[in-house]
């Protein structure tokens, strides 16, 4: 019995299975934004874009497909994008900052109860200074990232 190859979410991935493959509407799409994007930054002239997303919608197999892109970068992602991203890794150095603190907390409880009595909280040392730095670097000025001249 053969295997069918494994499909990703990313329709307009490389693919590892052979160019004969046919495509799905939502590949096609997908080319199209790409293509449209390209247009945008003005990486394509409004002729070759008509003419690449009339071959795109047209396109029945992988191989037909990826030649309309093949010579064409990712488009980049907008300030909204970038803005989002940063945000949620932001996020996720306080949920790293909460985990740490979880940590420290219980190895100053499992202390305390070791000792008999409650002593000084001494993770609020290595926690504030931690919180401190998340803080600091996200009211820091900007450092050139929403530049969009690169």
């Amino acid at each position: 019995m053969e295997q069918q190859p494994e499909r990703s979410g990313d329709p307009m991935r490389k693919r590892d299975t052979a160019p004969e493959v046919r495509v799905s509407d939502r590949e096609r799409d997908a080319a199209v934004d790409i293509l449209a994007a390209a247009l945008t930054e003005g990486r394509l002239l409004p002729q070759e874009h008509a003419d690449r997303v009339g071959a795109a919608l047209r396109a029945r197999t992988a191989g037909e497909l990826a030649a309309l892109t093949a010579d064409l970068p990712a488009p980049r992602p907008d300030k909204e994008e970038r803005k989002r991203k940063e945000l949620a890794e932001w996020y996720a150095e306080w949920r790293y900052w909460l985990g740490g603190a979880l940590v420290l907390s219980v190895i100053w409880g499992v202390s305390c109860l070791s000792d008999g009595e409650l002593q000084f909280y001494w993770p609020v040392t290595p926690l504030g200074i931690w919180a401190a730095v998340l803080l600091a670097a996200a009211f820091r000025p900007g450092s050139g990232k929403d530049d969009d001249t690169a």
